[in-house]
C-alpha cells in the first residue's frame, strides 16, 4: 500500500502551511507599529486602498483586500467612528457606497509611512527574492479569482 495518503497530510508537504504562518507573523510585525496609530492590521490595508485611490466604492475596497461586505461594513464603520473616513452615497448610482478620506486620513498617511522600511528590514529577503515572492503569491490569489 502507498504512502501517498499519509505523506499528503504531512504538514511539511502543504503550501498552506508556511502561507498561513508567514502572514501570521508579518501581521504580528506590524502590530506595535499600528497600535500607535491606533489602527489594526485590516483597517490599515483599507486606509492604503484609500491613500493609494480616494474616493473609492466598498465593493472595489473589498475587491481589493479580497475581503467580504459583512467583513468589510465594520472596519469602515470603525474607520468612520475614528475620524479617519467619511462614506456617502455614489452619484452614479444610489445602491453603492463611496468611501473616501478625511484630513485626519489623509494626515495618517504621513505616519505610517514608516512603517513598510521597518517591516522590510524584519523579513530576510533580497529585493530580489521580495519581488519573486510578491509575484508568486499574486499568481496564487489569481488563481483563486474564478473562486469568487
Amino acid at each position: 500500500m502507498s504512502n501517498y495518503g499519509d505523506d499528503i497530510l504531512k504538514l511539511s508537504n502543504q503550501i498552506c502551511f508556511p502561507l498561513y504562518a508567514s502572514g501570521k507573523e508579518i501581521v504580528r510585525r506590524y502590530t506595535p507599529y499600528l497600535n500607535e496609530l491606533d489602527l489594526t492590521y485590516t483597517q490599515y490595508l483599507v486606509l492604503m486602498v484609500l491613500w493609494e485611490k480616494d474616493s473609492i466604492s466598498v465593493k472595489e475596497i473589498g475587491e481589493k483586500l479580497y475581503l467580504d461586505s459583512g467583513t468589510l461594513t465594520p472596519l469602515i464603520n470603525k474607520l468612520i467612528n475614528k475620524g479617519l473616513i467619511k462614506k456617502s452615497v455614489s452619484s452614479n448610482d444610489a445602491r453603492e457606497l463611496v468611501i473616501f478620506l478625511t484630513s485626519k486620513g489623509i494626515k495618517l498617511k504621513e505616519r505610517a509611512k514608516s512603517i513598510p522600511p521597518l517591516i522590510a528590514g524584519k523579513v530576510k529577503l533580497s529585493q530580489e527574492e521580495a519581488i519573486q515572492l510578491y509575484s508568486l503569491l499574486y499568481k496564487v490569489l489569481d488563481g483563486f479569482k474564478d473562486e469568487r
